[in-house]
C-alpha cells in the first residue's frame, strides 16, 4: 500500500472562472458550447439611446467573466482561440455552486439588477464623481449606506458625508 496521496482522474471535471479578455464574453462561450464544455454566462438585457432610436441588446452581467466546468485532459481546448487573459480554480465548488444557482435564479426573474463592487463597513474609498471628487474617507455601513465618514484625525472627528454608494471606488 502506497503513502502517496490520490491523483485526481484525468475525466473529472472542476469549475473554473475564465477571464476573457475585454468583449470576448460571448465568443469564449460560443467556443464552449462548439466544444461541448458546460458552462455559464449570465446575460442581462439592456438597451442604448441613439438620438431617437432604442436598440436593444444583452450584455454580460459579470463583463470579462464566464464560469466553465473543465477536466484536465481536455483543458487546453479552451486556449485554441485568443479569447482568454487568465483561468481562476474555483476553491470551494459547493459554494460556488450555491452562489451560481442563486445568479442564474436572479437573471431569470427578469427583475432589474445592476452589478456593484461588494463594499464592507471600514472599507477606504475615494469620491469618483460630484463635487467632491478625488476625496478619500471610509464607508459608513454598507448595509444602510448614508455616506462615507472623512477623518478629521487631529480633533478625533469625523464628517458623515452622504452620497450614492455609486460615486465611490475601492481603495486597495
Amino acid at each position: 500500500m502506497s503513502d502517496a496521496a490520490p491523483h485526481a482522474s484525468a475525466t473529472e471535471e472542476y469549475w473554473h472562472v475564465c477571464h476573457t479578455r475585454p468583449r470576448c464574453e460571448k465568443k469564449f462561450a460560443a467556443l464552449m458550447a462548439a466544444e461541448k464544455f458546460e458552462h455559464y454566462l449570465p446575460l442581462i438585457g439592456s438597451e442604448r439611446r441613439y438620438g431617437t432610436q432604442v436598440k436593444k441588446f444583452t450584455k454580460p452581467l459579470f463583463p470579462g467573466y464566464v464560469f466553465a466546468r473543465l477536466g484536465t485532459a481536455r483543458k487546453s481546448r479552451i486556449y485554441q482561440q485568443d479569447l482568454l487573459a487568465r483561468v481562476l480554480t474555483v476553491e470551494d465548488e459547493t459554494r460556488f455552486l450555491n452562489q451560481l444557482t442563486d445568479v442564474k435564479l436572479i437573471v431569470a426573474s427578469g427583475l432589474e439588477l445592476s452589478l456593484h463592487p461588494l463594499i464592507h463597513r471600514g472599507s477606504r474609498v475615494r469620491v469618483i464623481s460630484g463635487p467632491l471628487r478625488g476625496l478619500e474617507g471610509v464607508v459608513d455601513d454598507p448595509t444602510s449606506p448614508q455616506g462615507i465618514i472623512l477623518a478629521v484625525d487631529v480633533l478625533q472627528q469625523g464628517l458623515l458625508v452622504k452620497m450614492p454608494l455609486a460615486d465611490l471606488q475601492i481603495l486597495p
